[in-house]
């Protein structure tokens, strides 16, 4: 019996012991002094770099101080963006591919080739109940956010697109375009009138600061961080980690589960531009976001993170004399691209993301690991 006891004895010892090992690898890297976010209730978080190719990535990467965002991924894929009626296509096409599922034309969000009407995932997590939400550095009816949630054939209709926005039954919508909504040319319609009608929060940048605004506790927020688009980050536009990591807090208390979109979508513009001073200060600012919500989705253990993009933009190359920090770049076109856009994913389902497929896939993916 006394051999028996010390067995037992050892055994509750060894196994404390590794419990505790445990616990301490599972924080290496995450700041222990941030609360606990976990619920077991699947949530995937998509962060689009809009117009981010490899080529984006390497010029960060070579003129970067920080955490490199991207090195904390350990599955990687590629994903092809073709339109349906253009090689190259277009951000409107390649975010309803991603959003829905399936290939349209250039210019058409939430619809198919045929104009007919395609629920997106996040339309289909906020009827099943899952909390959703959107983060951009666009106005919210720029193409990328609207493919979520609204169904048109013209990209450039904001102020409709603005009214598809009353009904999408996204929880939190946070980007610039208040004048879509308040001071519309098409009609006399006061949207932010009927927003608060349906429960939203709606507030702005004149009213309060979008970097420090604290909202987790509130169910439904609308917040206009421009009358029109937002700055760019050389002009001083930070609100992006802090406004989306509140957002997670918030849609994480409604133990649901989580659908979330966070798009850096002037990387796009830099891109267009042929500034690269233009889109390295997108690039920092975008991989700022994705060490936040890494920190988050780590101390989750329940959250997926995809980041990508819909396409590249500018056909930028880094030159021969290059040197960290001091790249010669050159750009191909003012336009997009049509090369290959790399997916890079960590937490439950990872895995899946890994390998070459159509942008139509993302949704396919997804949705197994959101609704099953």
């Amino acid at each position: 019996m006394k051999i028996k006891a010390i067995l037992l004895l050892s055994l509750f010892l060894l196994l404390s012991c590794s419990k505790t090992g445990h616990q301490k690898i599972a924080s290496v890297g995450v700041n222990s002094d941030l609360p606990s976010v976990n619920n077991n209730s699947p949530k995937i978080i998509l962060i689009i770099g809009d117009g981010m190719g490899l080529e984006q990535i390497s010029a960060f990467t070579f003129s970067n101080k920080q955490i490199n965002a991207f090195e904390r991924f350990h599955t990687i894929g590629f994903q092809k963006t073709n339109s349906s009626d253009d090689l190259i296509t277009d951000s409107a096409a390649s975010a309803t591919a991603i959003a829905s599922g399936i290939k349209t034309k250039n210019k058409y969000l939430g619809v198919d080739s045929s104009g007919h009407t395609m629920e997106t995932i996040l339309e289909k997590a906020s009827r099943k109940g899952i909390a959703t939400g959107m983060v951009v550095s666009s106005t919210i009816v720029h193409a990328t956010p609207a493919a979520f949630v609204s169904h048109i054939n013209n990209r450039d209709s904001y102020e409709a697109i603005a009214v598809d926005l009353l009904d999408s039954g996204c929880d939190v919508l946070i980007g610039g375009g208040q004048r879509y909504f308040t001071r519309r040319r098409t009609d006399s319609l006061n949207l932010e009138n009927e927003l608060v009608k349906r429960g939203y929060t709606v507030t702005d940048f004149f009213q309060n600061d979008p970097d420090h605004y604290n909202f987790s506790s509130l169910q439904k927020l609308v917040f206009f961080t421009a009358d029109g688009d937002p700055l760019p980050a050389t002009a001083g536009r930070s609100y992006m980690s802090h406004c989306s990591i509140e957002m997670l807090d918030m849609l994480n208390k409604k133990n649901s589960g989580i659908f979330a979109m966070i798009e850096g979508s002037q990387i796009d513009w830099g891109g267009h531009a042929n500034d690269l001073k233009y889109v390295l200060a997108e690039m920092e600012d975008f991989n700022q976001i994705i060490n936040s919500v890494m920190d988050w989705a780590i101390r989750d253990q329940h959250t997926t993170v995809i980041v990508t993009a819909d396409h590249e933009t500018g056909g930028m190359s880094i030159l021969n004399g290059s040197k960290r920090n001091n790249l010669k770049v050159n750009f191909a076109t003012t336009s997009h691209t049509g090369v290959l856009i790399p997916v890079f994913a960590y937490g439950p389902g990872a895995e899946s993301f890994s390998g070459i497929y159509e942008n139509t896939e993302l949704y396919q993916k997804m949705s197994k690991i959101l609704f099953k």
